[in-house]
């Protein structure tokens, strides 16, 4: 009897030592922030919801960072898995899809397609040992202006923490090189579109669940 209840005593005490891992684990030290570190983020924004909000933070002189680089589609629905690895692959620090609220999307389901491809690529990126975190999918109307202005603040500050796009090279614009690649979906040009109302060229029609039309 004696022997069994200093075994018991004796016994390591297991959970004990589970939670002491998982709380070196939460206290692990982030890593350096460089102060100098501007990261350069593309966002590709829907024409109608997205896009809107953030020409509506602009008019309400709402600050969010100048490294914010937007290009804007018909919808988030013509947002390709191979469009959102090549922004990662040119060197973008960062990349999100801003589309409309669900369940309002004007092509019906652009925007659950979108999100369907941006978690598609979250876990590519795992798999082949990048972040995923460097990718993400909101949604917001045409009245969120202080909501695009909030999300691009919090995105931003979250790819500081993470650093530089181990991809970036120097000299080379990520969003030129993005722009040019899906130049045949995005609508207008970046330079006219800060200043002019949104393009009078009708988008394409749906014609299945994958999105507009080609």
């Amino acid at each position: 009897m004696a022997d069994e209840t200093n075994a018991a005593v004796e016994a390591p005490p297991q959970e004990a030592t589970v939670d002491a891992d998982a709380t070196a684990v939460e206290q692990e030290p982030r890593r350096p922030v460089d102060p100098d570190f501007e990261p350069e983020i593309i966002v590709f924004a829907c024409h109608y919801c997205a896009y809107a909000a953030a020409d509506l933070a602009g008019s309400l002189r709402l600050q969010y960072p100048a490294t914010i680089r937007i290009i804007k589609l018909p919808c988030t629905g013509k947002l390709e898995v191979i469009h959102l690895l090549h922004a990662i692959e040119s060197g973008a620090d960062g990349v999100y899809a801003a589309g409309c609220m669900e369940g309002e999307c004007h092509f019906l389901k652009g925007n659950l397609w979108a999100r369907k491809r941006v978690a598609l690529v979250k876990g590519l990126l795992a798999e082949v040992g990048a972040d995923p975190e460097r990718i993400e999918m909101y949604n917001m109307s045409s009245a969120d202006g202080p909501e695009f202005a909030r999300v691009a603040n919090e995105f931003t500050e979250r790819i500081r923490l993470l650093g530089p796009n181990p991809l970036r090279r120097h000299g080379v614009s990520p969003h030129s090189l993005v722009r040019d690649a899906v130049k045949h979906i995005a609508i207008a040009d970046e330079a006219a579109d800060s200043a002019a109302p949104p393009d009078d060229t009708p988008p394409p029609v749906a014609t299945s669940e994958k999105g507009p039309a080609e």
